[in-house]
């Protein structure tokens, strides 16, 4: 989980923030992204891809990396910006405001999947980078706690939905309560509603 910045380091790069984002894929709530940067010799083997964790286990660890990284920060991209520019870009809005809250700034950023364009930063894009570098699944466990976090004061504002149950996806108890309720404001209006 550390060999590519190790690798990156060796080239004098002291700065290395991983970047990943959790709420690509629901029809409500906004998109999130995280930017994690840990001093060398910081480690935790439990800190790995945020899918593959509980919920409970994924507060602590959330905790853990804010405590012990160097620094932390997030991007958040709403529905409406969604609707506006597409879920791709918001993805890329979100993790560029993540990275740019970092201080220091990185000398190089890891993002998961697909490169970032469109800005200055030196980076490495890595498929499936939450389950091959500590920094990006750190990101990614930072990312899913906030989005999840955000649901559940959603879910107060707006009971009848569950959020807090399903996060905002696609599931069968969402779209029967789209059916039952329609579209609140921060359903996605671009996205397409399952036939259940």
């Amino acid at each position: 989980m550390l060999e590519i910045e190790s690798r990156i380091r060796e080239s004098g790069v002291e700065w290395i923030a991983g970047v990943d984002e959790a709420g690509r894929g629901p029809l409500a709530g906004p998109v999130v992204a995280a930017a994690v940067m840990f001093r060398p010799g910081v480690f935790n083997d439990r800190v790995r891809d945020s899918k593959k964790i509980r919920p409970d286990e994924r507060d602590r660890l959330c905790d853990w990396i804010r405590e012990n990284a160097a620094s932390v920060g997030i991007g958040i991209v709403g529905p409406e910006r969604i609707d506006a520019i597409n879920i791709l870009q918001a993805t890329y809005a979100a993790m560029l405001d993540a990275v740019r809250s970092l201080s220091p700034q990185p000398g190089h950023i890891v993002v998961d999947g697909r490169p970032i364009p469109g800005h200055s930063f030196s980076q490495t894009a890595v498929i499936r980078g939450d389950g091959r570098c500590f920094s990006v699944a750190a990101a990614s466990i930072v990312a899913k706690v906030t989005r999840d976090r955000l649901m559940a004061e959603y879910d107060r504002a707006y009971p009848q939905y569950g959020f807090v149950r399903h996060k905002g996806y696609g599931t069968r108890l969402h779209v029967a309560a789209i059916r039952a309720n329609g579209l609140c404001p921060i359903h996605r209006r671009s996205f397409r509603i399952p036939e259940w």
